[in-house]
């Protein structure tokens, strides 16, 4: 192994400047992964540019490409880069390893120090060190931001020694060719809007002036420069994907940090778009996906800001979040009824079940209802369609009584309602999975996961700021039922043998809803066969129900049973609406002397100990040799899972602590036996 140390010098005849080739740069990160590759040169007209901070994990082309960066980097910071040292290999002589540093790094030899040359050597400590790795990329292993000394202002160029045949390259490329750099790990944007009547960073937000990019205040593109530069730096596993118009303006942007994505891999089955900013028209043009944990509680999985409500925005968000999770499709999407939406989501994902939020659609009962002639009358039959039917034919008939009782044919929202009831009616909807996000029971919302957070009027920057707090809040609401779940065991209210098994297995939360459906067993008076076909039994259940004016009704519930597959399926569908059996199908369970629920009854996303024996990518077993990023991926999910049962206790967090150092010293010598 040979070093070689380049010093700083000016230019003569066997040196050149090697200008940073940096106005008019884009670049996109996609997970350490690039997708396209942008012109260096005439990509943006002219204006201020602002570069993402070296990171540890950045990784590159070329070392060309890396240095390239660093000498963009330093030109916009004030300071010049020289190559400290620089490894090769010792037959090919192929670079494989090197060291940038600022120019003003080291002090001068004794011998040079009464030469006229004015010292800029301070001993500057800034730096970063790269080596080419198993992809044949180059990425940064070391990075040193500080520096001892004043930064200049941007206009330095840094020295680059460089052969004959290297000068010739360069000189050619710039007059005839365009470069173009791949930088993983990092970004560019334009700090002010580029600087151009193209794109708009105004005083304030109009939605109707560039309907095909991001609406920005000034000042709002530095914020989310500032934003995604800071989280990269300081969150491992963080993801985001930015979107630009053929003239260089911001028109979308996704983000999805470390804990949100791990969230993706345990309850990414069922997915709420939350687009209440974008259809209210909110300052900050925000869409968040949402999931539901083990707890019943709201997780974020991803975060959006899209230029508009248009299909061309929506498609690009979905397919950001698909590439996050490698291609793995949520089982079912829940929107609002927007077109939009609509043919997106069959375009990106064509296998998942596409439903209508119920909740929304009953939110906007009085604003659309609330003129007509008997609107009270109005609003009770359309509930009672809406949540008391049981069969298709039952809410046919109801709506159309609805419709021909009050006079409301040719009402436009009622008609398209109707023609979409496939896709938010409950009756129609008993074979979709909500995993507790259906709202298929009066009173019940689906609120916005920001609410209390963003107004219509919060700013940009200061979402952006309220973010990580309203995370803050869920990731310790989520850790305390946690801890609630494993260290303490509920209270039993009867005597019934289901309430003792799940009392062991599920969450607080989810218990406590199951325990509510066991004691209303109780209001079930009689199971009795209504048809039998071979092992499949129908059954009639009769229940006692509160209705209208505090009087109770009784509803006739059926419910199929087979016990030869040991499968029990309700009319009521409380199981793909919630995720656990309904009193219908336990008092029949208990009717034929089966004394525990069924183990496909019992939802792993609904126990205690999902998240700690539940490992989302099965593909860790058939490991890519090559692919640097799918080993990043396993090792940080495994890590997590280490992270997320350290925090129970002190003990816990001892023993976890210490197995990280115990592992984190055995692959340091690993590292050192390649050395």
């Amino acid at each position: 192994m040979e070093v070689e140390e380049e010093k700083e010098a000016f230019p003569s005849n066997n040196d050149c400047l090697a200008e940073g080739k940096c106005d008019g740069q884009i670049l996109k990160e996609i997970n350490s992964e690039p997708t396209e590759s942008f012109d260096v040169q005439n990509s943006l007209p002219e204006g201020k540019k602002e570069f993402v901070a070296p990171a540890v994990g950045m990784e590159f082309e070329s070392y060309d490409d890396a240095y390239n960066y660093y000498n963009c980097y330093a030109k916009e910071a004030g300071f010049r880069v020289r190559v400290k040292n620089s490894w090769f290999k010792r037959n090919s002589r192929e670079k494989y390893g090197a060291v940038l540093c600022c120019s003003s790094q080291g002090f001068k030899r004794i011998k040079d120090v009464n030469r006229l040359r004015k010292e800029t050597r301070t001993g500057c400590p800034a730096m970063i060190r790269m080596r080419v790795v198993d992809s044949k990329r180059w990425r940064v292993l070391e990075v040193t931001h500080e520096h001892n000394h004043l930064l200049g202002a941007k206009i330095y160029k840094s020295v680059k020694k460089m052969g004959s045949g290297a000068r010739s390259k360069l000189q050619s490329s710039s007059d005839a060719e365009v470069q173009k750099i791949k930088l993983y790990r990092a970004l560019v944007i334009d700090a002010v809007g580029n600087g151009t009547p193209n794109c708009n960073a105004t005083g304030g937000r109009k939605f109707s002036d560039h309907p095909h990019q991001l609406n920005l205040r000034k000042g709002d593109s530095q914020a989310i420069y500032n934003y995604l530069c800071r989280l990269q730096l300081t969150n491992p596993n963080f993801f985001y994907l930015m979107d630009f118009t053929d003239e260089g303006c911001l028109r979308n942007v996704f983000w999805v940090d470390s804990r949100c994505r791990a969230s993706c891999g345990y309850f990414g089955d069922v997915i709420y778009v939350d687009n209440t900013c974008m259809s209210n028209r909110y300052e900050t043009p925000l869409v968040a996906l949402v999931g539901v944990n083990h707890h019943g509680q709201t997780v974020l999985l991803g975060c959006g800001l899209l230029a508009g409500e248009t299909v061309e925005s929506y498609t690009w968000l979905f397919k950001a979040w698909l590439t996050c999770v490698s291609g793995q499709y949520p089982q079912t999407i829940i929107t609002d009824r927007c077109k939009a939406l609509q043919t997106a989501i069959a375009e990106v994902f064509p296998k998942s079940n596409h439903r209508f939020s119920l909740s929304l659609i009953m939110k906007r009962v009085p604003e659309k209802l609330g003129g007509l002639r008997n609107y009270d009358a109005i609003r009770k039959t359309f509930v009672k369609a809406v949540f008391e039917t049981l069969k298709v034919i039952e809410f046919e008939a109801a709506w159309g009584f609805m419709i021909q009782h009050f006079g409301v044919t040719d009402h436009e929202w009622l008609r398209s309602l109707y023609e979409d009831r496939a896709r938010w009616a409950p009756v129609y909807l008993k074979d979709t999975f909500f995993a507790g996000l259906s709202a298929s029971r009066p009173g019940e919302n689906l609120s916005p996961f920001f609410d209390k957070y963003v107004h219509k009027q919060t700013p940009l920057k200061e979402f952006l700021d309220k973010y990580e707090l309203a995370l803050q809040k869920k990731h310790k609401e989520e850790t305390l039922a946690d801890i609630e779940s494993r260290n303490s065991s509920p209270e039993l209210r009867t005597r019934c043998s289901f309430e003792l098994q799940l009392s062991k297995l599920y969450t607080r939360e989810i218990f406590k809803r199951f325990q509510f459906e066991v004691e209303e067993m109780y209001s079930c008076f009689s199971t009795t066969q209504l048809h039998v076909d071979g092992p499949i039994i129908i059954f009639l259940v009769k229940e006692r129900v509160l209705a209208e004016g505090n009087r109770r009704e009784i509803r006739d519930y059926e419910v199929l049973y087979n016990r030869s597959a040991s499968e029990v399926r309700c009319i009521c569908s409380c199981f793909n609406f919630y995720g656990y059996l309904c009193r219908h199908a336990l008092c029949v369970l208990n009717f034929n002397g089966v004394e525990e629920v069924p183990s496909k009854y019992i939802l792993s996303r609904c126990k205690k100990d999902y998240k700690r024996f539940y490992v989302p990518d099965q593909g860790s077993y058939n490991v890519d040799s090559i692919d640097h990023m799918q080993w990043f991926n396993q090792l940080y999910r495994s890590a997590l899972q280490v992270v997320e049962e350290g925090a129970i206790s002190l003990d816990h967090y001892k023993v976890a602590l210490q197995a990280f150092e115990d592992s984190l010293n055995r692959v340091h010598v690993v590292e050192e036996k390649q050395d």
